[in-house]
């Protein structure tokens, strides 16, 4: 997987993928085969296609692969950690401790990301457009703790490098639309944000830890949608389409809303487990201290912001405003998800062919204009 990380993230670089003969010859035809049943991968002939454009076509596209791969990763955690009947396992005993709905707020999230993927691709589809359908690279083995169904995944939650950075952005009054750069509030590297047996039930550090980390991993997921159908929506052509991106884009601001807290609980104590510690957790070398004490005290570190921070927007000689961010190409739109994506982990053990169609997949995305 390292070779097909270091391939993509070169590709990442050439925003001339798609006049390759890479793109004309490789990603084209395989996204024709495994993208839809009986269609080709992109909008085809003329300007228009049900009365959409092909950068409209383009954008719910993304958005609709986008979201697929989201419901995979929140399935994943709503089979363990989600509402269930009956006696709750450690893991949602964790998620609880960090908000006593903890379990309700991800099975909440993934209904809402499955509504997102059915309602994407039954519009595509009513406009004559071709749906978005990844089943054949369904090839990553499920958890073997119990709860989990034993499916194939799109995605790898057992080796997450999570980008914290989100946390110190949303705090901060500048802006990475104007290049502004953000260290990261925690180091996570190589870790798992699921039990992947049920030996990872025992231990309440070790149990904690996991579900720390998919707490700020869910706000990563989510910030990072924020962040894409913010910049989709100034693309759309069709005011439908614009109103159907703004519209599931608030959604998914209000689910980074949530986490943001949600990941804030996590660094904040004591009691710092659901056992009732009274250190700051630490499990495998990885601690979630207190960031509310020293070193991490300040604006930058406050662990009850769940609101965007005013800062920079559309130019600095205007002033401060609450906004998601960022919201241009180089930073928030499809081409930088994926390399997002590949850069957390989440794709270790995918094919190259899958992580080429999606990268074909962005690059349209990302070249629509509004008309």
């Amino acid at each position: 997987m390292k070779d097909v990380t270091t391939e993509l993230e070169r590709s990442l670089d050439r925003r001339s993928f798609l006049k390759t003969g890479l793109a004309a010859a490789g990603t084209a035809a395989l996204a024709a085969g495994l993208l839809t049943e009986g269609h080709s991968a992109f909008a085809k002939g003329g300007a228009k296609k049900g009365g959409l454009t092909k950068g409209d076509i383009a954008l719910l596209r993304f958005a609709a692969a986008a979201e697929i791969i989201e419901t995979d990763m929140w399935q994943q955690y709503t089979e363990l950690g989600g509402v269930t009947d009956g006696a709750q396992n450690n893991y949602q005993l964790a998620f609880q401790f960090l908000d006593g709905d903890g379990s309700q707020y991800v099975t909440s999230n993934t209904l809402d990301e499955i509504s997102h993927v059915n309602f994407l691709n039954a519009y595509l589809e009513s406009k004559g457009a071709e749906p978005v359908n990844l089943d054949a690279f369904r090839t990553l083995p499920s958890s073997q703790a119990t709860g989990a169904q034993q499916i194939g995944r799109l995605t790898n939650l057992t080796k997450l490098t999570v980008d914290t950075s989100w946390y110190i952005r949303y705090r901060s009054t500048t802006n990475p639309d104007f290049g502004a750069k953000f260290e990261q509030a925690l180091s996570i590297v190589d870790r798992t944000a699921i039990p992947r047996n049920n030996a990872d039930f025992e231990g309440s550090d070790h149990i904690q830890v996991i579900a720390n980390v998919a707490a700020f991993h869910f706000a990563a997921i989510e910030q990072g949608g924020s962040s894409l159908y913010a910049t989709f929506s100034g693309k759309a052509t069709s005011l439908e389409v614009e109103r159907i991106l703004v519209s599931i884009g608030g959604a998914e601001t209000h689910h980074f809303g949530e986490w943001m807290d949600f990941a804030g609980n996590a660094v904040q104590g004591p009691p710092y487990s659901f056992d009732g510690a009274d250190s700051p957790v630490t499990d495998g070398g990885l601690t979630f201290p207190n960031f509310n004490n020293a070193p991490f005290v300040g604006p930058l570190f406050q662990t009850n912001l769940i609101f965007p921070v005013a800062c920079e927007f559309i130019s600095k000689d205007l002033p401060l405003c609450s906004v998601i961010r960022p919201t241009l190409d180089s930073n928030g739109g499809a081409v930088a998800t994926i390399h997002a994506f590949v850069k957390s982990g989440i794709f270790i053990g995918q094919s190259q062919e899958f992580l080429d169609l999606l990268l074909g997949l962005a690059i349209e995305a990302d070249e629509a204009t509004r008309q």
